[in-house]
């Protein structure tokens, strides 16, 4: 990997780094390395963003859709929801609890 002279030596103008798995780099290929995992990272970010973004459009209409209906009326829509699917409704409940304990834990710290 590494250029050598004719008597077996390190060639002056050549830096080496210890890569993954103990594998010797140059410092060409260590660059092209890390910038190809930057180009993952970027990629992995773009997608990231367009699920959230994505969901937070969902939640948007979901806002949308209760803004109109009184309170009695969604309590009764989410009973018909447990009724219909208990384990997502108990899943929902634990979520909540939990970053409901989040949120009031992190006040007394």
């Amino acid at each position: 990997m590494s250029e050598v002279t004719e008597n077996g030596q390190q060639a002056p103008n050549t830096a080496i780094i210890k890569g993954s798995y103990g594998r010797e780099l140059s410092m060409s290929e260590f660059a092209e390395d890390a910038h190809e995992y930057g180009r993952k990272i970027v990629d992995a970010a773009s997608r990231a963003g367009d699920f959230v973004s994505e969901k937070v459009n969902v939640v948007g209409d979901k806002l949308k859709n209760l803004q109109g209906k009184d309170l009695n009326e969604i309590a009764g829509e989410a009973k018909e929801y447990a009724r219909e699917n208990p384990g997502h409704a108990i899943l929902i409940s634990a979520i909540a609890g939990v970053v409901l304990g989040f949120l009031l834990r992190g006040g007394r710290r």
